[in-house]
């Protein structure tokens, strides 16, 4: 990468990184912390850590549309005031009801294919793909960072605490967005031109949409699984919520063990597919043993391997769809990918509650494991032509 780049690039993932990291600090808190709100139910508390999703994925593609239009900077700049306008009312808010419509609000500021469209635009051809690996990575840091943050902050100033927090990141957010990321002549000279019916061209796309159902369905288990783990922390292994962290930092450390020889194998190995089927291998084996073992081995095995394969998959994706992608629908395939990992946070959440308030936490695990075990199933064939090119070419040789 050159100077431009490095810097572009550097400052995406770190805004990238600040707005995700207050999105995930709630994840480990809200099933424990609102059930002290005036309303509370686990369906709406499920609802709560959801209702984001939903407004990012209807508002990912319009404000990807009119950053086309109007230019990235300004959509980002209002994207992050929305987001900390509603991470104030949620701050605020003393009933589950006024933290739904903030996390609501929260999520209005969908701005997440307008980043990657910038981390495009300011990129050369050859430079992209490892600059969507980095903004991923970026994603997976602010992910650990949140789960040891959270519940210090919260243990700290309640849930309220967390989420000024939040208005604090999304206003440095912008201090970035300003200050450190260039100027929008250099965006315009370096941006791809659209062709017409990338839209249509991007939902008939098969690689396309077997990444896209991949990020819905890791975004659901991740937010589903959240309504169930806290508890399991409480119950199985005896901590106190001011204490969770300390499983999370332990079991996230572990993880980056895991993440490396995943990488390792994808990148020196030359098995990008293989590896990338053994994370959602990894995923399966986690839910498992924390739906029907939740004993105290039992629950830390499965949270090292939950980490390592979400972890690995979410640093993933974005570089894969950016493999993926036609010339000239960048914009239009980050946008889609966006919206359904946004649709996923969002059905975890709604629905996960639901099937807690109704069937259990052990139910709702097993439903996340019912759909991973999908997941796999759809990439298989994939995974299958790679492997047969493979051995094609082994058999070509003299």
């Amino acid at each position: 990468m050159n100077a431009l780049e490095r810097r572009a690039v550097s400052a995406l993932a770190l805004l990238y990184s600040f707005r995700m990291l207050g999105l995930f600090m709630v994840l480990p808190l809200l099933a424990l912390y609102a059930t002290d709100l005036e309303g509370a139910t686990p369906a709406l508390i499920g609802l709560a850590l959801g209702i984001y999703g939903l407004s990012q994925a209807l508002l990912q593609i319009p404000l990807g549309w009119l950053s086309d239009r109007v230019g990235r900077k300004p959509v980002i700049v209002g994207g992050l005031l929305l987001f900390a306008l509603g991470s104030l009312v949620a701050g605020l808010a003393d009933s589950v009801q006024g933290v739904i419509a903030g996390r609501a609000l929260q999520g209005a500021g969908a701005i997440a294919g307008t980043v990657m469209a910038l981390v495009a635009d300011l990129t050369r051809d050859e430079q992209r793909t490892k600059a969507m690996a980095i903004v991923g990575a970026s994603i997976g840091l602010a992910f650990t960072l949140a789960l040891i943050l959270g519940p210090l902050v919260a243990a700290w100033g309640g849930l309220s605490a967390v989420f000024l927090l939040t208005v604090a990141l999304a206003l440095l957010g912008i201090v970035i967005v300003l200050g450190l990321i260039p100027g929008p002549g250099a965006a315009a000279a370096a941006r791809e031109e659209p062709v017409s019916g990338s839209l249509r061209r991007s939902l008939g796309e098969p690689e396309l949409l077997r990444l896209n159902a991949g990020v819905f369905v890791l975004h659901f288990v991740l937010t589903a699984s959240f309504l169930v783990i806290p508890g399991l922390l409480e119950s199985g292994l005896g901590l106190p919520r001011e204490r969770h962290w300390e499983a999370y930092l332990a079991a996230v450390l572990l993880s980056l063990l895991g993440v490396v020889v995943l990488m390792r194998r994808a990148e020196r190995g030359g098995r990008p597919r293989q590896a990338f089927a053994t994370g959602i291998g990894l995923l399966l084996l986690a839910l498992g043993l924390l739906a029907e073992l939740p004993r105290p081995l039992a629950i830390c095995a499965g949270l090292w391997l939950f980490f390592v394969g979400f972890n690995y998959l979410e640093a993933t994706l974005p570089s894969l769809v950016s493999k993926a992608v036609f010339a000239g629908g960048r914009g239009t395939a980050m946008g889609i990918y966006s919206t359904c990992q946004f649709l996923g946070a969002f059905a975890g959440g709604a629905v996960g509650g639901l099937i807690v308030q109704r069937y259990g936490g052990s139910v709702l695990l097993l439903t996340c494991l019912g759909l991973v075990v999908a997941w796999l199933l759809l990439a298989l064939p994939r995974l299958a032509s790679v492997a047969d090119a493979a051995a094609g070419g082994e058999l070509s040789r003299p």
